[in-house]
């Protein structure tokens, strides 16, 4: 479970101070799905790198199962990470002169696995996202929503208890976006992550049980009852 208390990151806009988050309280249960909306640099993504451990607040606590992130020195934040923590991006972020099968096995390397044991679970993993015929293709050879799909094998092949997806379907067209978030939603239900993504679109978050919406630092949560 995420537990936030009055999280503020301020940054400095030359001379002025300015709050991209400003005393954000949350609450993310295990097995919650949670979309974050607001303004365009509304501090979206700098909630989301927060709950990553990719940034530290400036002030307040960030605990996931009771260890606060913003605390943790550098050494153990990256264990965490390693071991917790999918991240999925709307660029993808694929390493261009590497296959599917070696961009997936990247995410498992930090677990200090063997080779094979590497091999066999991304092959699973790449199966498990529709690309199992797929593994020797670097992502020059594959389209936008492909791409997506190495990119989130590589966040769950080693098996996190969260998944963090910043505009996962930015990129993508209509019918490729409903494709990738049928994907998505099917995985968190089948694995029971902690969900929580960025988007700017206001149709996937009318699907989700949770939104937090951000304006001027505050987050607003709604329940969705429709979801």
């Amino acid at each position: 479970m995420y537990q936030l208390k009055g999280v503020t990151k301020r940054y400095m806009r030359g001379k002025n101070p300015v709050d991209a988050l400003a005393g954000v309280d949350l609450t993310i249960e295990d097995g919650g799905r949670l979309v974050i909306q607001g303004p365009t640099g509304g501090g979206k993504s700098t909630l989301l790198q927060m709950l990553g451990g990719l940034d530290r607040p400036t002030a307040g606590t960030i605990e996931l199962d009771g260890v606060d992130l913003a605390r943790l020195p550098e050494s153990r934040l990256t264990k965490v990470r390693a071991e917790s923590i999918g991240f999925v991006f709307q660029s993808f972020n694929l390493i261009p002169t590497l296959t599917a099968q070696e961009n997936v096995e990247t995410a498992l390397v930090p677990l200090g696995l063997g080779a094979r044991n590497r091999r066999e679970r991304a092959a699973e993993e790449l199966e498990s996202v529709g690309l199992g015929d797929r593994p020797n293709h670097l992502p020059s050879e594959m389209s936008g929503g492909q791409q997506q799909r190495v990119a989130i094998a590589r966040a769950l092949v080693k098996r996190p208890k969260v998944l963090l997806a910043d505009e996962p379907t930015g990129n993508l067209d209509e019918s490729m976006r409903d494709e990738i978030m049928d994907l998505l939603d099917g995985l968190w239900k089948e694995h029971g992550l902690t969900f929580v993504m960025v988007t700017h679109d206001s149709s996937l978050a009318r699907k989700a049980p949770r939104v937090a919406t951000i304006r001027k630092g505050k987050v607003t949560v709604t329940e969705n009852a429709a979801a």
